[in-house]
């Protein structure tokens, strides 16, 4: 396992999504990555599967400090009178005390965000979250938030992958010692018919998939990615990514793919996003 070092603490570079995953396909989906080494759990609440990845892992046996979970709060638990209510609930669904880390899944132009961050920090505070982030955030609303909190925040997590150019963003995040955690790091499977991705994936014997999260791991600045498959043998080969290293010229060819229409996830809801830009 690779790990990253923020704020005195080490979290797993390469963890287990659990998006669409419900019910007993997401308890045996999370004890399989359990059993193949994954130490990192990302959950949400608007993923309706916080008991059930609270079950997965209670019945595996794994013992909680050997565990890196992260869960989200959703927008319309950002009033002050819901927030800690819904991670309280939360918390019990996960069978914890604590989350690792707690994030804020999306911004939301309906609530103040200096009190929806204030809400976060004092959760941090409390020991319900041992290090705190956001999702979704833009580099204008991530400047405005690390100065609100005082750069108390760790993470950003965004949709991460080849074809979606975010060098922005995670040069900012690098500079302001925060992490990159990426979602949809196989672009929601597109990346599996790639002609470049396939060429270099048969040189070294694995499959597009496993080159896209060796790209994204092996970026200098800190990246984790948290890859979600209800398939044992694709949450396998998911893992079986660190016994290779790209060359620095395919990781260019790599990040070169990047193209203006190459973001999956893009609701309604969403932030005026940081201008996408083809790579060079």
């Amino acid at each position: 396992m690779q790990y990253i070092d923020v704020q005195n603490q080490k979290v797993p570079a390469l963890g287990f999504g659990t998006w669409q995953l419900k019910g007993q396909d997401c308890v045996k989906g999370v004890q399989k990555a359990l059993d193949t080494g994954y130490r990192h759990i990302d959950t949400a609440q608007a993923y309706e599967n916080e008991l059930d990845v609270g079950k997965g892992i209670a019945e595996h046996g794994i013992h909680r400090d050997e565990i890196f979970l992260t869960t989200k709060i959703w927008m319309d638990n950002f009033d002050p009178d819901k927030f800690m209510k819904s991670l309280d609930e939360s918390l019990n669904k996960l069978q914890t005390d604590y989350v690792n880390m707690l994030l804020l899944h999306w911004p939301d132009s309906d609530h103040d965000m200096n009190e929806t961050l204030d809400l976060l920090v004092k959760a941090k505070e409390q020991g319900k979250a041992k290090m705190i982030g956001v999702s979704n955030y833009t580099i204008d609303l991530l400047g405005k938030a690390k100065e609100h909190t005082g750069n108390q925040l760790a993470t950003n997590q965004v949709e991460f992958h080849p074809f979606l150019d975010q060098r922005p963003l995670l040069r900012w995040l690098d500079d302001h010692d925060m992490f990159l955690t990426g979602y949809s790091p196989l672009s929601r499977g597109d990346v599996m018919d790639d002609e470049t991705m396939k060429q270099i994936a048969e040189k070294y014997g694995k499959n597009p998939g496993q080159i896209s999260l060796r790209w994204a791991l092996q970026h200098e600045e800190k990246v984790a990615v948290i890859p979600k498959s209800g398939n044992p043998d694709h949450i396998e080969s998911n893992f079986d990514v660190f016994d290779f290293e790209l060359t620095q010229e395919e990781m260019i060819d790599i990040t070169n793919l990047a193209h203006p229409d190459g973001r999956k996830v893009d609701p309604d809801f969403a932030p005026n996003w940081d201008t996408p830009r083809k790579a060079a």
